[in-house]
């Protein structure tokens, strides 16, 4: 099984990405969109695991709390690696200081289940859109300069989540397989 480590969207935020999601489209020939209902904060991609490290993985998150909830602001459009030679389009995310801290904290609960540790530096985000190709990316960065600082909405997250992603012709499914507290002693449920 494929799994991944996220915190959700508000129902708000997302209806207000799809909406930037649906304008951005028929300026964007070549990009490959998320699916609304698929937008999530990844906080560690796990990758393939047999299903014997289910259990373990679940009780290794049960175990990872913050003193408070996680506060997150969604702001701004950009670019990866730039606008020049673009890969990815996201969205910005504001969080309070806690959220790097659970990001870390997941990270190492899960290394002594033989799961790689992160290299990189947590960087929060959404991604909206992977590039198939460099043809055609003009339109889609000149309308993304009007949009550069668009405000999405706020959200207060009491809970992560262990989704499993299956891969499919017609793009990704995700399951939720498990809900974790962030702040101890909230009740965990299970999907």
């Amino acid at each position: 099984m494929r799994l991944f480590v996220a915190l959700d969207l508000p129902d708000d935020v997302r209806e207000a990405l799809a909406g930037l999601i649906a304008k951005l489209k028929p300026k964007s020939r070549n990009v490959r969109w998320v699916e609304p209902k698929n937008l999530h904060i990844t906080l560690k991609f796990i990758g393939h695991v047999d299903n014997a490290k289910l259990q373990p993985i679940q009780d290794a998150l049960a175990l990872v709390h913050s003193s408070q909830p996680i506060e997150l602001t969604f702001r701004g459009i950009g670019f990866f690696p730039n606008e020049r030679r673009p890969r990815v389009v996201w969205s910005g995310i504001g969080a309070s200081a806690n959220l790097p801290s659970l990001a870390a904290d997941i990270d190492a609960a899960l290394a002594p289940l033989g799961i790689e540790r992160e290299t990189r530096a947590f960087v929060p985000h959404l991604t909206l859109a992977r590039f198939k190709s460099d043809k055609s990316v003009r339109d889609l960065v000149a309308a993304v300069q009007t949009m550069k600082s668009r405000d999405f909405g706020a959200a207060r997250d009491a809970r992560f989540h262990l989704y499993e992603s299956l891969l499919k012709p017609t793009g990704a499914q995700y399951n939720r397989l498990a809900s974790f507290p962030i702040v101890s002693g909230s009740a965990a449920k299970a999907d």
